[in-house]
This record gives structure tokens, sequence and C-alpha cells, in this order.
């Protein structure tokens, strides 16, 4: 199956990004990388933006041309993506609890039911924080097919832009009054859904202008490699705004400038025009597709060789972060080839399928956990 390699490439980034920035559960990267590593929470927002063009395509594709939307059949196959890779994590940070990168835990049900972002108490319970981007995604899956539905039949593309400006002021407003407040910034800005849609929201809207301004689109990938340089230039003016991350500007305005730019990468990379959608990196391609086993998995094999080199204190720089890199890696593959796709084989064996665009039938991988 053909793949684009731009996309490909932005999702490895992504993981990788995540990953970097997670080392400070040991200490940190440290050396030239450390402040790549201090913005890799960025990489959550790519996957956001990846995740709502990837999963508006699938949809929005067969509305643009009056066909219904098979709601049971997509949910179907994301339960198939998501559940069992994610459960099988589950069970490993509920039954070892010595595994976990740190005591505290939320409940399982929280888990279960993807409302840990909402009810999270991050200072007592930090073990398997990240998947509250899952939960993100989660409502996202539940929810836009449904708006999606409702939106194609009033045809209005005057709703969709209210739409989308009333859900980018909602998410500045909540931002704004939490800071304000001196409200715990990870638990009322960082973490809930309602305040992180922008890039979910810039990801449906490029799939959007791809379903039913195609003329649009093509314009777009024609000037693909201007749309790179501006994506590039208004992350860093967000990684700019950013550097104090919870301040008032930061928290109201960073989010939806960092997904604009993040989107005009996306956009991007989604076509062969641009040096970003030609860009093929060895091993790019097997990182992505390995990138939500790695991002549900990679906190595990870090706590556990950063236990173990506590006691080869000679092991250090260099060799230390092939250790973890090798661990990390081999752990996100066993469990991507354990769990994750003979699951999606047995999907495809019981004729679980949905109807994909070309561009989204390229990316069968997840963008987080697609």
């Amino acid at each position: 199956m053909q793949r684009l390699p731009g996309l490909d490439l932005l999702r490895a980034i992504a993981i990788v990004w995540v990953m970097l920035f997670h080392s400070w559960m040991i200490g940190g990267i440290g050396g030239p990388l450390q402040p790549v590593a201090d913005y890799g929470w960025m990489g959550v927002d790519l996957f956001f933006v990846l995740s709502g063009y990837l999963i508006g395509q699938q949809l929005l594709e067969p509305l643009s041309h009056g066909e219904p939307l098979p709601f049971g059949m997509f949910y179907l196959r994301r339960a198939f993506r998501i559940l069992p890779a994610f459960l099988a994590v589950l069970a490993a940070y509920l039954l070892f609890p010595g595994w976990r990168e740190a005591p505290g835990m939320q409940p399982a049900w929280q888990f279960l039911t993807f409302t840990v972002n909402l009810l999270i108490d991050y200072r007592h319970n930090q073990a398997f924080s990240h998947a509250w981007s899952l939960c993100v995604e989660e409502h996202f899956y539940l929810l836009f097919p449904l708006l999606a539905w409702w939106l194609a039949r009033r045809s209005s593309p005057a709703l969709v832009v209210v739409g989308c400006v009333l859900v980018v002021a909602m998410g500045m407003l909540l931002r704004g009054e939490a800071v304000l407040d001196g409200r715990d910034w990870l638990e009322t800005v960082y973490y809930p859904t309602w305040t992180r849609l922008d890039g979910l929201l810039d990801g449906v809207l490029l799939a959007t202008i791809q379903a039913y301004r195609p003329h649009w689109w093509a314009g777009m990938q024609r000037r693909a490699n201007v749309l790179a340089a501006a994506g590039l230039l208004l992350a860093a003016a967000a990684i700019w705004l950013f550097r104090d991350k919870s301040g008032f500007a930061a928290s109201v305005f960073g989010f939806p400038l960092l997904s604009l730019g993040l989107a005009l990468l996306v956009a991007a990379g989604a076509g062969r025009r641009s040096w970003l959608g030609r860009w093929r990196v060895p091993g790019a391609g097997w990182i992505a597709g390995i990138s939500y086993s790695l991002y549900l998995s990679h906190k595990l094999p870090m706590h556990a060789v950063h236990e173990a080199l506590a006691q080869w204190p000679a092991v250090h720089g260099v060799a230390a972060f092939a250790v973890y890199a090798s661990a990390i890696l081999a752990t996100g593959a066993l469990l991507h080839y354990a769990v994750e796709r003979p699951f999606l084989r047995l999907r495809d064996r019981l004729g679980i399928t949905g109807r994909r665009s070309p561009a989204t039938a390229r990316l069968a991988a997840p963008a987080l956990d697609g």
C-alpha cells in the first residue's frame, strides 16, 4: 500500500518529539537536544492535527458525495484500532505497580471511560497520565461523526465558519479564565478536551477543504512549499510565545497559533509537490507505523532503564541514550506486532471496513491512534 512520506515523517517527528519531552522523568536528555525536548509536548498537537485531517477525510468525503455515514462501522473500526493496545498497557500499569513511572495513578474506571483528562489529580497521580490525549481523541471520535452528519444535512458554509470561530473562541476564553483565576494549568488548560480542540479543528478544516473545495485544495498543493515555509514560521512564533508556557498570552493565543502552523505543515505533507511531501527519511515510515504503540508504552521502558542504569553509573551520555532508545523501540514494536497488528488483521478478516479516500487509504497507520 502506497504511503505519503510527508505525513509519515510528520508522524514520526511527533512521536519522537513527545518521547524526548518525557525524558524529564529521568532528569532530562541534556546536551544540545534539551531545548528541543523542552517543547516536545507540541508533538501531541501535531498528532491532533494529523488525526483531525485523516479522520475528517474518512468521514467527509462520502458526505461530500451525498453518501450515508456508516456510523456503526466507523465506531467498530475505531474500537479495533484503539482498544487492544490500550487495554494491554493499562493492564500492565494495573497489575505491575512497580513498573510505573510514578507511584500514584488515577482509578481504572477513568481510563476505561476515557475521562481521566477531565478528572485527573496530577499532583498525586502521574502514572499513565499521557493517556489524557487519547481521551481527547476518543471524545472527538465519538462526537465528530454526528456533528459532520448534521452539518452536511444543512449544507451551510456559513454555519461551518461560525462553528469554527465559536470553538476557537471558547477555547481561548476558557484557557484565559483559568489562568486569570490561578487554577492548576495542567488540569484546567492543558488536559481538558474543551481547551484542546484547536489542532483537531484545523485538521478537520483541511479535510473539509479537500472534500468540499477540491479546487482550493489543488491550489494549496501547487503552493505546498509556501505552506510549509509559513507553517514553520508560525510554529516558530508559537515556540517563542510558549517560553512562558503557563502565561496568559501563551495559554490564550499560543495553541491556535501553533495548531495553524502545524496544519500548514500537514497540508504541505499531504501531497508530493513540496520538499516535505517528497522527503523520504529512512526509518520514518516504520516509526510512524508503530507510533501508537510507542506512545502508549514508552514510559514503562524509560522508567525500567532509569532504574537499571542507577546501578551502572559508568553507562552515561551517548551509551545511555542508546540503551533508552533501544528499550523504548523494542517495547513499542512488541506491543505493535503482538497486540495492535493482530487485531487490525482480525478486523479486516471480519470485514469491518470503511470507505476511505485515496489520501486516507495510503495512511492506514494512525496519527496517534487513528
